[in-house]
């Protein structure tokens, strides 16, 4: 095993040695806003918006003394007045007066749109705080997600959120509770990945590796295919079978000709599976080569080398024409930027 010191710095490794977060790619970040990138998940609250105490539908009826009025009612309203009494206490953390909903993502936006506008603008603003601070202060982008989660329980995308924030605090059993509302919500499994990693996170490695493999590889984005690779490699780690651990990165997406987004991040994990097999001149290549996809990424975002990268874009496909190629076949229609390095030419 190597002893590099920037070993315990690179995503994939608990603090124990073992490797953790492995789907370190977009699909397990908030993405509801742009740039500090990318939003996600949460709980329930009134259907009007309005907090559920007091004078929210339901409030005790004076003239009906310890009884409670259900004329009028929605169910979802009636709902909310049962949680109220097993609801544990929160206290809604406090937004910022700079915040503004538009640094909200518009299709994030848009899926609020069954609740109603007060509620919708402050759910926004809970989810804006979870971006800016889901990677400074964890613990915080937390309690801003169960806030949004509290006033839009039913919304796949604010529940996402939650567990997410939940994964990022070390609170697993949330985190995979959570995930699997939002799969039931949304019908995506997008976020396996993370599952599988959570299940980890338990110290379950066996029904990690079953999770993983309960849903068709193919079904997925690429770069969900990608994440969930490095979440059941790392799961075979976690087992004792570096050997194993290899055959799971083995994928269409291990190759070092080209860069997607999610390429340094497989190429690291293979690095790290080499180093543990003690492979380390093939490990110290692949790190190579990890360096180059990030290079060739961060040049294409910026434009500041078009002799040397060119962006590509695809629509919902990540076949490079081979043979072993596997299709996205997911129904997701996003572009994905492929960036190809382009050989220099000699005058």
């Amino acid at each position: 095993m190597s002893d590099s010191p920037d070993r315990e710095k690179r995503p994939g490794r608990r603090q124990d040695g073992a490797r953790s977060d492995g789907p370190r790619n977009g699909s397990d970040r908030p993405r509801g806003t742009r740039p500090p990138q990318k939003s996600g998940e949460k709980k329930l609250w009134t259907s009007d918006g309005k907090p559920a105490r007091s004078a929210a539908p339901g409030a005790r009826d004076k003239a009906n003394r310890g009884g409670y009025r259900d004329e009028g009612l929605t169910p979802e309203e009636l709902r909310q007045r049962e949680l109220r009494a097993v609801r544990p206490h929160h206290d809604d953390p406090d937004v910022p007066e700079d915040v503004s909903v538009k640094e909200l993502d518009k299709g994030a936006f848009n899926e609020l749109k069954t609740l109603s506008k007060e509620n919708a603008e402050g759910v926004a603003k809970h989810l804006v705080m979870v971006a800016r601070l889901i990677e400074s202060d964890p613990e915080l982008a937390h309690k801003h997600a169960t806030s949004a989660s509290r006033r839009a329980g039913r919304i796949a995308m604010v529940r996402e959120t939650l567990a997410i924030t939940a994964y990022a605090t070390g609170d697993f059993a949330l985190a995979i509770r959570e995930l699997r509302t939002y799969r039931r919500i949304s019908g995506s499994n997008e976020q396996l990945a993370l599952m599988v990693d959570s299940e980890r996170g338990l110290g379950r490695p066996d029904r990690a590796l079953e999770l993983g493999r309960s849903v068709p590889r193919e079904s997925l984005t690429p770069a969900s295919q990608v994440a969930v690779a490095i979440a059941m490699s790392g799961a075979r780690l976690d087992q004792g079978q570096p050997e194993a651990a290899l055959a799971e990165l083995h994928i269409p997406q291990l190759d070092a000709k080209r860069a997607y987004t999610y390429s340094p991040e497989l190429f690291w994990a293979y690095a790290e599976v080499l180093d543990d097999l003690g492979r380390q001149g093939e490990a110290a290549e692949w790190r190579e080569n990890a360096d180059r996809a990030e290079a060739a990424l961060y040049a294409a975002s910026t434009d500041e080398d078009d002799d040397l990268v060119e962006v590509f874009e695809e629509e919902g496909s990540d076949d490079d024409g081979s043979p072993d190629a596997t299709p996205d076949t997911s129904p997701d229609t996003t572009e994905d930027t492929t960036v190809e390095p382009v050989p220099e030419t000699k005058e």
